[in-house]
């Protein structure tokens, strides 16, 4: 197979993490499937891929949608033929985290797109990446690798759970070839932050990770030999604590 057969799919596509890896997987030769529930952004991202010579399919939805999943799965198989990648970079998260603040429908939202998402979506995809012996990074967060007090109680808990979402995957699909690596980025600059109780200022942001630095990552995972499974991976600024 050459490289510029491969496919992945990539949700949380339109933008910050997850529009950086499919730019980087794009170059790296490997086609594109981008998702995400802003059609507009996704169309952007895609552009700019064809502009630099690769080849991008979108394909909206929202990964809290079971019916948009499997069609979104359908789509990309029908176009591409085939799945060998996921990349899962969808999340959610609110300002008000803690136990006194916390909306218990914004922790079902939080919970829904950043750990039964996910698990919808390799689910869906798990018949192709079977055949393919293929490669799933699931974006998870820093606070899943280690305590953060301001991550808030539904993000710490879905992201972390993540962990054990990649365990179950490598220990049950090794057979099949299929390998999962949990991604645990730090502090990263990107739109998310405005989810955040207290933005964080200019000065902070400038030493935070950029979003190429996680697309380059994620291409990295991609492109490991079939033979290599990286379980899990803390990426992080010299500055995090």
């Amino acid at each position: 197979m050459a490289d510029r057969d491969r496919v992945v799919w990539i949700t949380g596509a339109g933008s910050g993490m997850g529009a950086a890896a499919a730019r980087h997987a794009a170059a790296a030769g490997w086609r594109v499937a981008l998702s995400g529930r802003r059609p507009d952004a996704l169309e952007e991202v895609a552009a700019a891929i064809a502009a630099d010579g690769g080849e991008a399919l979108v394909v909206p939805l929202d990964v809290g949608d079971r019916a948009a999943v499997d069609a979104g799965r359908d789509a990309v198989v029908a176009r591409f033929g085939r799945i060998d990648g996921l990349v899962l970079a969808a999340g959610l998260n609110a300002p008000r985290r803690r136990w006194s603040d916390q909306a218990m429908d914004e922790f079902d939202g939080i919970v829904a797109t950043n750990l039964a998402g996910p698990v919808r979506v390799i689910d869906a995809a798990l018949p192709s990446l079977r055949a393919t012996g293929g490669v799933v990074v699931i974006v998870s967060s820093y606070s899943a690798w280690a305590f953060n007090p301001i991550a808030g109680v539904a993000y710490s808990a879905s992201k972390k759970a993540l962990a054990e979402v990649a365990r179950t995957l490598n220990a049950q699909e090794a057979g099949s070839g299929v390998r999962a690596c949990h991604l645990c980025p730090g502090d990263v600059a990107t739109d998310f932050l405005r989810f955040r109780p207290a933005v964080p200022d200019a000065a902070a942001q400038a030493r935070m990770l950029t979003p190429d630095d996680i697309g380059r990552t994620v291409r990295f995972v991609l492109d490991t030999p079939a033979h290599v499974r990286i379980d899990e991976l803390v990426i992080s600024p010299i500055s995090q604590v």
